[in-house]
C-alpha cells in the first residue's frame, strides 16, 4: 500500500546494515594484510579502499542508532499512517 508519505516514513534496517558492515570491516582488514604481506600492493590498496569505505559506513549506521526512535522507530511505530475506514 503506497500512502504518498513514503520518503518520510522510509525505514532502514539499520541493525542489519550494521553487521554487514561489521562483517565487511573484518574481511577488508584481513585481505589488506594479506595482500600487504605477499606483496600485492594494488590488491591491498583496493582492500585498503574498501576498508576505509566500510569504516565510514560503520560510523554513520551506529551513529543513526545512537540517536534513537527518530531513525530507526520500535516495532510497535507503524511505518505509515493506518488506513481510514
Amino acid at each position: 500500500m503506497h500512502t504518498g508519505s513514503e520518503p518520510a516514513t522510509a525505514r532502514s534496517a539499520l541493525r542489519a546494515r550494521f553487521w554487514l558492515s561489521l562483517w565487511g570491516l573484518v574481511w577488508a582488514v584481513f585481505g589488506t594484510a594479506a595482500f600487504a604481506l605477499t606483496g600485492r600492493t594494488g590488491w591491498a590498496v583496493a582492500c585498503g579502499v574498501l576498508w576505509l569505505v566500510a569504516t565510514v559506513d560503520l560510523t554513520v549506521v551506529l551513529r543513526h542508532l545512537r540517536q534513537g526512535p527518530h531513525y530507526q522507530p520500535g516495532r510497535d511505530v507503524p511505518p505509515y499512517p493506518p488506513p481510514r475506514d
